[in-house]
């Protein structure tokens, strides 16, 4: 029975269920859903409904409004709306016949001149738009009066021209009513079309732009896009789309009528809100417009095909788009809260009774009194120091929380100065030979400072797991770093589930939701070499390079991956049941190593560990300042060998100097203390250390037993 309660948390369906929803595919999945019903529900009742010949039928007769509703798509995205689609669509179907037919121009110049006019609808809506700043709403309407009157006297002043007319071609032909492989040409058409829309409005810039007026003039404005230009090429694009409609339709139908086109701007805007695009602008999709079109099509033709009269059809459709539509508002307006709800999902931890501290325990975890002895440098002058290090000058390098690494010059640490700017939130740093000091960024990846205060990128993504329906391929929470000989960066990525801001939250779940991964510079690639770990935090090369140290903290527990001689590729529990949490490790100078422990372990919490419905409880009906958390107001640094003895600890009871410690770096006989929330760096004299020993020294004098031969390093962009 335990380990079937231990499979079933381990691989909980809430997990599964609350990566689904988090998928940006998953928004559309109410119009998506009503879609497929509405197909299965004209499969039922319409003989031969599903059948090839009606399908080829009904894939011939559905992109000319599929391309509307894009075009009417693209101008909501930016944010306004585009009523002239119906008639400029009808007005480029009888330019495509008057064209052709009439005037006897060639197939290219006729499709030219068409969407030569679609565009220059398109630049009039979006220059009284973007630049004479009409109303979306008026503006489009008035055009839309002005194209269908001229659109209806010119049909009336060329019905027999049109009529007589036999002017064709083998390409008009083959665009009305060809194949191919058996579907048809203008079936193909709007697939390519719709692919290139998707593209042009996710990956190229001039469309991420259209969508970032869309939702945030202001912002957008701020960032340096032009607001008008974005506007008007909006309105370009929705232009240029209904006119080759429009030619589609021509080439369909050969024919231009009165009706040709009435209601499509209707049709159109309902399958945009039917898909789910915002009419405020600036979220949705193509793919969305499509769907909803789809719904509009398929009702409209299944309806015809029954049988129903026009007014029961036009009340069905609408019923129906209410309905969907209101759903739909609902569903987007509660999913955040559903999965709010069902995302932190918990896991079985089961720990045994940790070592005492009691200072009269006599363990080498037994409370002291060490800490108290450390001077505070740069007091009230930094915030978050989470990692510190020291160049070959004796120069102190730190993290600072508002993104920048700040240096503290030697000798005696007064003269502040802001080294570099990164951003994000740096965290885990190390030094490579070249003296770059490389680091972890949350919510960046890795990044390096050289010498001269440039700031380069290292990496930001690893492979992806595609067994996890969650894209792990760029990095979320990078934490720690070290670097090997060879150049190569190992580091830890502590949860692809949550940020830095909400790091608490992977405790309370305390599943494998982080990873280890490896940089090889001389390829430029990262790879992941160890995935559903534990909160993976603090990573340290081993004095012989033989493995790296990384910290569980979660799981409380340091674990040794072998990366070079025979047992290389395996990986084994170092030191276990710790009685706090694992932070940064760093070598000592007596070829030990030094271990933060960031919070202390408590009997209730590895209780609650023990209790993931309680641990589920807590986190949705407790406010989160009285969550239980792990005990962090004591300060404590641990040492322990090769063999995972723990020799010694240094406590601050209490935390009254360096509560949450995060990391510590040994240099010249003296212990530099870092703590993510505190506001000092600490430093300890250490009897007996050797005073000339310097960590840099360790990893790349040449005398070091770490230190190898220089591997090529490519230059990272």
């Amino acid at each position: 029975m335990d380990s079937v309660r231990r499979l079933w948390y381990r691989h909980s369906p809430q997990l599964f269920i609350s990566e689904l929803l988090e998928k940006r595919w998953m928004e559309p999945i109410v119009p998506f859903t009503l879609m497929c019903l509405v197909f299965l529900a004209f499969v039922l009742t319409i003989p031969g409904y599903a059948g090839w010949p009606n399908l080829q039928q009904l894939m011939r007769s559905f992109p000319e409004q599929a391309l509307v509703a894009m075009a009417m798509a693209v101008a909501v995205l930016a944010g306004g709306i585009d009523l002239s689609v119906g008639a400029v669509f009808a007005m480029a179907n009888f330019l495509a016949l008057y064209l052709l037919q009439i005037l006897g121009l060639p197939f290219p110049v006729m499709i030219i001149g068409v969407l030569a006019f679609g565009a220059l609808v398109g630049a009039i809506n979006g220059g009284l738009i973007a630049y004479a700043k009409t109303r979306p709403f008026l503006t489009t309407m008035v055009v839309l009066i002005v194209v269908r009157a001229s659109y209806n006297k010119l049909t009336t002043a060329y019905t027999r021209e049109l009529a007589s007319a036999s002017e064709t071609s083998d390409a008009w032909d083959f665009l009305g009513i060809g194949t191919i492989f058996g579907i048809p040409v203008n079936m193909v058409c709007l697939v390519l079309i719709g692919l290139a829309a998707h593209i042009y409005l996710t990956r190229l810039r001039p469309g991420l732009q259209i969508m970032a007026v869309g939702s945030s003039r202001k912002a957008a404005r701020h960032a340096g896009i032009d607001v008008k230009r974005s506007l008007f090429t909006a309105y370009v694009v929705s232009g240029l789309l209904t006119a080759f409609a429009g030619i589609l339709y021509a080439a369909r139908q050969n024919s231009s009528g009165t009706d040709t086109g009435v209601g499509w701007e209707v049709n159109a805007l309902a399958a945009v809100v039917l898909g789910g695009i915002s009419l405020a602008g600036g979220r949705g999709t193509i793919a969305r417009a499509l769907i909803g079109a789809v719904i509009i099509f398929l009702l409209i033709n299944g309806l015809v095909q029954l049988g129903t009269h026009g007014s029961l059809t036009t009340a069905t459709i609408g019923f129906l788009l209410i309905a969907a539509v209101g759903f739909n508002v609902k569903w987007q307006k509660n999913k955040g809260k559903v999965l709010q709800k069902i995302y932190v999902s918990p896991t079985l931890v089961e720990f045994t009774p940790p070592p005492s501290i009691a200072r009269d325990a006599g363990t080498a975890f037994a409370e002291n009194d060490r800490l108290h002895a450390a001077e505070a440098i740069a007091y009230e002058r930094i915030e978050g120091p989470e990692d510190v290090i020291l160049d070959r000058q004796d120069n102190l390098y730190t993290v600072n929380r508002n993104g920048s690494i700040i240096r503290f010059l030697a000798p005696d640490y007064e003269v502040r100065e802001e080294f570099a700017r990164i951003g994000g939130r740096p965290l885990g740093m190390a030094m490579d030979r070249e003296e770059n000091l490389i680091v972890c960024v949350a919510g960046m990846g890795v990044y390096g400072v050289r010498p001269d205060r440039s700031v380069f990128k290292v990496t930001d993504e690893t492979n992806r797991s595609w067994l996890r329906l969650k894209d792990d391929s760029r990095l979320y929470l990078a934490d720690d770093l070290d670097i090997a000989p060879d150049g190569k960066i190992y580091f830890s990525e502590a949860t692809i589930r949550y940020d830095l801001a909400d790091w608490a939250l992977d405790g309370f779940e305390g599943r494998g939701n982080g990873r280890l991964i490896c940089h090889d510079p001389a390829t430029g690639r990262s790879t992941t070499i160890l995935k559903d770990l534990a909160f993976p935090n603090g990573v340290c090369l081993a004095h012989d390079a033989q493995s790296v140290l990384w910290a569980s903290t979660w799981l409380c527990r340091i674990h040794r991956l072998w990366i070079a001689g025979p047992r290389a590729g395996q990986c084994e529990i170092l030191v276990d049941n710790l009685p706090g949490y694992p932070d940064n490790i760093n070598r000592a100078s007596d070829g030990t190593y030094w271990l933060a422990l960031v919070g202390i372990r408590s009997p209730v919490y590895d209780l609650a560990m023990a209790d993931p419905g309680f641990r589920v409880r807590m986190v949705k009906q407790i406010p989160p300042d009285e969550w239980l958390c792990p005990g962090i107001n004591y300060g404590c640094i641990a040492k322990f060998d090769d063999d995972g003895t723990v020799l010694e600890t240094l406590w601050d009871p209490g935390g009254h100097s360096h509560p949450t410690i995060t990391s510590m770096r040994e240099h010249k006989g003296h212990l530099y203390i870092g703590g993510l929330e505190n506001n000092r760096i600490g430093r300890l004299r250490l009897p007996g250390a050797d005073p000339t020993w310097t960590s840099w020294a360790s990893y790349w004098d040449d005398a070091s037993p770490s230190a190898g031969r220089r591997a090529p390093v490519r230059e990272m962009a």
